[in-house]
């Protein structure tokens, strides 16, 4: 029984399954045709679309190839427009360079017919030139048989004349310009210089290289020299001056040529004496002081005399040099009050004139700074002087004042020109400097040798302390007319040749005697 269950459930299972199975299959096949049949509509409708889109690009092609053609065409008749419009303009063209070709023709011709004209004239010329040639040959023979001279000789004869005209017309040129720029430049020179020189008070001290030391009485001489000499040795010393004690009463002469060694001398001495206690220590204590015043005054006396001029902003070492100067001379000038005075011109000019008043001091001022330590380095005061004004940045104008007021080179600016003329009226002054014999000597033998160098000089004659040169010629040798030739080349050569301040007035002298003897 339990068995027959068992079968009977497996069969219902079978059959189930059976049932499932045909079921699915049944199921694929109807979604096969399904499939099919989609797929088929699918490709219909693709033909469709295909032959739709053939026949869609076919019009376009069509359409396309027609805006081509039009295109084309268009193109086409612009193309022949533009070479039609092109051809017409080479044609045109065409005409006016077979215009301009003919005129250049006509123009060849007519221009062929001038040059036959011309070279029938040049040849014309040519037999008239050589017909003059000849004439000229006959009058030059008749001539020289007429005048009994040779065409060399009347050649020589008349550039003498001319180079006698010409030497005259020179020298009266000469002589007029020469007194026209004198006359003018004296006339404002003098006015400048006058109203410079009237406005301008400067002190002058002129200065030897000893000093005088007075002493309270004559026992003193002896503590100065000291045991066996030793005070006044290591006073010498330590001062680098010479003490000269001999039989002059009350009095010790300081001697030696650097003045700011005999002024630190001079005042450690008095300090001594006033002190009464003289031995080397107390010695070194009172020249170490004296040294220390003696800096103190130098920087106040350059403080001084910039604040007398009125130049500022000058650097504190250029101050201390100046100071220096009070203890410099120059042919017994003061070098100090000389650039003090020398400031004052330049300034006083520089307002006539209408230029820096500022500029011009400050450079009047330092022009001679060089001065100040030319005992100590190697060098003219001039170079020394330019060299320390770079140094402490002073400007361009005032380097080439400092440097040009000599003449070593030539003046940039006007006011080179006015310390230039500022130093000789210092110089220049009467008074103002002294002047050793032998030099003294020397400049007027080398300026009357200067005058008898030129050929007919008789004598010549150096006077007014050579402030003035008298030169005699030959009359036979030398005409009126190479008096102001020779006046001018002497004045030149005296320039390029000596050193003198202020300026030598040149008198050429002819004289021409006539003598006779009444019977």
């Amino acid at each position: 029984m339990k068995v027959d269950i068992i079968w009977l459930v497996v069969a219902v299972i079978l059959a189930l399954i059976i049932a499932g199975v045909s079921s699915w299959f049944l199921a694929i096949r109807y979604r096969k045709k399904v499939v099919e049949a989609e797929i088929g509509s699918a490709e219909t409708m693709a033909r469709e679309i295909k032959n739709e889109a053939l026949k869609a690009a076919e019009a376009t092609k069509k359409e396309a190839l027609l805006e081509i053609k039009e295109e084309k065409l268009k193109n086409q008749n612009e193309l022949e427009k533009e070479a039609k419009e092109q051809r017409a303009e080479l044609h045109r063209y065409e005409q006016r360079v077979l215009s301009k070709e003919e005129a250049l023709d006509k123009k060849a011709g007519t221009l062929e017919k001038k040059e036959n004209k011309l070279n029938a004239k040049e040849a014309e010329l040519d037999r008239l030139r050589s017909e003059v040639e000849d004439f000229h040959q006959k009058q030059l023979h008749e001539l020289e048989k007429i005048s009994g001279l040779t065409s060399e000789q009347a050649k020589e004869y008349l550039l003498k004349t001319v180079e006698d005209d010409v030497k005259h017309e020179t020298a009266i040129m000469i002589k007029e310009m020469d007194a026209r720029a004198k006359e003018e430049a004296e006339k404002k020179a003098k006015e400048y210089v006058v109203t410079a020189i009237q406005r301008c008070a400067a002190d002058h001290v002129a200065e030897s290289t000893i000093s005088v030391v007075s002493l309270p009485n004559d026992e003193m001489k002896g503590r100065i020299i000291g045991r066996e000499g030793r005070n006044i040795r290591t006073l010498e010393t330590l001062t680098g001056v010479e003490l000269i004690i001999d039989d002059t009463p009350e009095a010790v002469v300081l001697s030696g040529f650097d003045p700011i060694r005999r002024e630190v001398a001079r005042i450690a001495l008095e300090k001594l004496i006033i002190d009464g206690r003289i031995h080397p220590a107390r010695i070194e204590e009172m020249v170490e002081k004296a040294q220390k015043e003696v800096d103190t005054m130098i920087r106040e006396e350059g403080e001084s005399a910039a604040l007398e001029v009125g130049v500022h902003g000058i650097h504190p070492e250029l101050i201390k040099l100046l100071g220096r100067m009070k203890f410099r001379t120059s042919y017994g000038q003061n070098a100090l009050k000389h650039s003090i005075e020398v400031a004052i011109l330049s300034g006083l000019i520089a307002s006539e004139i209408g230029c820096d008043v500022r500029l011009a001091k400050r450079a009047g001022l330092l022009h001679d700074i060089g001065k100040s330590v030319d005992r100590e380095m190697e060098g003219t005061h001039v170079q020394i002087g330019v060299d320390l004004c770079r140094k402490y940045k002073e400007s361009a104008t005032v380097i080439n004042a400092v440097e040009s007021h000599h003449g070593d080179v030539e003046p940039q600016s006007l006011v080179a020109c006015i310390v230039q003329a500022a130093d000789t009226i210092s110089a220049a002054r009467p008074g103002a400097r002294r002047e050793t014999l032998e030099a003294y000597s020397n400049r007027l033998k080398k300026l009357e040798d200067i005058a008898n160098s030129f050929k007919g000089v008789d004598k010549s004659f150096a006077i007014q302390a050579g402030r003035e040169v008298r030169v005699m010629v030959i009359p036979e040798q030398v005409s009126d007319d190479d008096l102001v030739i020779m006046a001018r080349d002497l004045s030149k050569k005296i320039e390029s040749e000596m050193e003198y301040p202020g300026q030598i007035k040149i008198n050429v002298v002819r004289e021409t005697r006539v003598t006779d003897y009444a019977k």
